[in-house]
Order: C-alpha cells, then sequence, then structure tokens
C-alpha cells in the first residue's frame, strides 16, 4: 500500500510518495537530510554555503565539496545543451532585479530597477572536476535555481528506490521524478500552481517538470518581475508563455527544456518539436499549445 510524505524546503512544497508504505518513514527522513546538505552547500541566500563563499571569491579557484560539484557540472551542461538559453552565472542579474533573498522574504514592492545582459556567461565558468575547484567568473555570481532542484529529484528518487526497493515519487516544487516499477503508474496533476486544476496524467517513468512565471514574482516600479531571467537581456523573459511543462527521461532534463522554452519564447515550439520534447505550453492568455508526445489522454508514455 502507497503512503505520502509532504513537507516544504526551499520555499517550495515537497512530496514523496512510496510504494510500500513501511519504508516511508526511512525514506522520508533521508530526503530530509538530502535536501539539507544541498540547502548547505548550494543556497544563494545562505553566506555559509559553499556556493555563497565560491561566489565571494569570483576569479579564484575554490575548493567545493563533491555534491556542489556535481550540481554545477549538471547546470554546466544544461547551458551546453541549450546554447546558453539556461545560464547559472545570472546570480548578479537576479539580485539586481529584487531577487537576492529567499523568495518568501523578497520585498513584494519596491523602486525601478535597471538591468543589463550580464558581462560574463557560462563559457567564462570553469569547474575542475578532479581536483574539486569552482573558478566564478569575476564580476558574475552563480544561481543553481533553473536546475538544482530537478537534478535532487531525479538523485533522491533514484537513491530511495535502489535504497528500500520501493516505486517512488518526488516531488520538489512542481519538479516530479519516479523510480521503480509501479504498473499503475503514478497519478498526477499538472497545473501552474499547487491546488489550481490542470490537467491529470498517469506518469509511468522518469521526469514530468512544470516552469511558470506565475508564482516567483515581485514588483519593482509599474513592472511585475519572476525569476525566470533571459540571459540575453539581463530581464526575466518576456515572451508569449507564461507556463510550460515538460515530460522527459529525467526530471533535469524536462527542467531544462521547460526553462529555455520560457526563455526563448515565440520559438519555443519548433525547438521542443525539433527535439520530440512533449511539452505543454500555456501562453499569457490562458491558451493552450501542445508538441506532439504530450497525450490527450490520460497516460504519459515517456522516451527513455
Amino acid at each position: 500500500m502507497s503512503a505520502a510524505f509532504t513537507t516544504r524546503a526551499w520555499s517550495c512544497s515537497v512530496r514523496l510518495v512510496v510504494d510500500d508504505a513501511r519504508v516511508l518513514r526511512n525514506a522520508s527522513a533521508d530526503l530530509v537530510a538530502l535536501l539539507d546538505r544541498v540547502d548547505q552547500v548550494a543556497s544563494r541566500f545562505r553566506p555559509d554555503s559553499a556556493l555563497s563563499k565560491a561566489n565571494a571569491l569570483a576569479g579564484r579557484p575554490t575548493p567545493i565539496p563533491r555534491l556542489l560539484v556535481d550540481l554545477v557540472e549538471a547546470a554546466l551542461q544544461a547551458a551546453a545543451q541549450t546554447d546558453g538559453l539556461v545560464d547559472p552565472t545570472l546570480g548578479k542579474a537576479l539580485c539586481a532585479l529584487g531577487y537576492d533573498r529567499d523568495i518568501a522574504a523578497v520585498r513584494r514592492d519596491g523602486e525601478a530597477v535597471r538591468s543589463a545582459p550580464p558581462r560574463r556567461t557560462w563559457h567564462d565558468l570553469h569547474l575542475d572536476r578532479g581536483a574539486g575547484l569552482l573558478t566564478v567568473p569575476t564580476g558574475a555570481a552563480l544561481d543553481l535555481g533553473a536546475t538544482a532542484k530537478a537534478y535532487v529529484a531525479d538523485h533522491a528518487a533514484a537513491a530511495l528506490h535502489a535504497r528500500y526497493g520501493s516505486a517512488v515519487m518526488v516531488e520538489l516544487g512542481g519538479d516530479i521524478a519516479v523510480a521503480g516499477n509501479r504498473p499503475d503508474g503514478w497519478c498526477v496533476t499538472v497545473a501552474e500552481r499547487d491546488g489550481d486544476a490542470g490537467q491529470l496524467l498517469l506518469l509511468r517513468h522518469g521526469g514530468l517538470v512544470t516552469s511558470t512565471t506565475t508564482v516567483r514574482n515581485w514588483r519593482r516600479g509599474a513592472e511585475t518581475l519572476h525569476h525566470i531571467v533571459d540571459p540575453r537581456t539581463g530581464r526575466p523573459a518576456a515572451g508569449p508563455w507564461r507556463t510550460v511543462s515538460v515530460a522527459a527521461p529525467r526530471a533535469l532534463a524536462a527542467n531544462v527544456a521547460s526553462t529555455a522554452a520560457i526563455v526563448l519564447g515565440a520559438e519555443a515550439v519548433t525547438w521542443l518539436s525539433e527535439r520530440s520534447i512533449a511539452a505543454r505550453l500555456v501562453a499569457r492568455d490562458g491558451r493552450i499549445t501542445t508538441t506532439a508526445g504530450w497525450p490527450t489522454t490520460k497516460t504519459l508514455e515517456v522516451a527513455s
């Protein structure tokens, strides 16, 4: 019999569902411990995190723990796969826009802000995986928000399934990863916000991610700003899509594609279709567009 655990971390909802209720207590404790370890090494908002220390020492090689090496490597791969549409060197751009602290503490209103395209990009970031050294570009700061959550969802689902033998679903703020054999699949709702009505799907394997501009936002001057930044402008992405959901073999791949689609804007449907990525895009006026592979029925099959 399945059982579920819910909590909050990183200012987002966390959900763990296991097919074997007997393992829930230990599995949930493991998940909470993992989320705490990631926060300690990768939070942009904790001055004592390994990431914050590397940002403070921009321009100099800085020793970082193996977990952060893995997270930065995943972010670099995402940047390469999207030709820089998903760029981890946007920490300063986000701060300039007002996202300079945990979203729960961000001032909801304030004076108008100016921003410009970042002078440094992911090409200027250097990671020596073997030596465990990270060199943040001078004048830049890393933010792993576009990839870390999905990476951790994938890792947690795989690790918990391997450790306890139960089929597992992990959801971290809209990033869902599943592992193990569950013949009936996992019933999930694709929606823009927690509790909203949406499309009900059965996810059998892989990852399903929703990226949206409708949740983490705030105002500066007459503008409503959000956290998905276009690296080409240093501004919040201003294309036609407010929300994009993507299914992929891994939550990380799905998150990278959904974020890139919002940044890319009008060309997103072509970009997704050329890569055979199943996606559901919600326009600013609420109209929905889907790509090939996104189901009109209840069952979602993800190509492995």
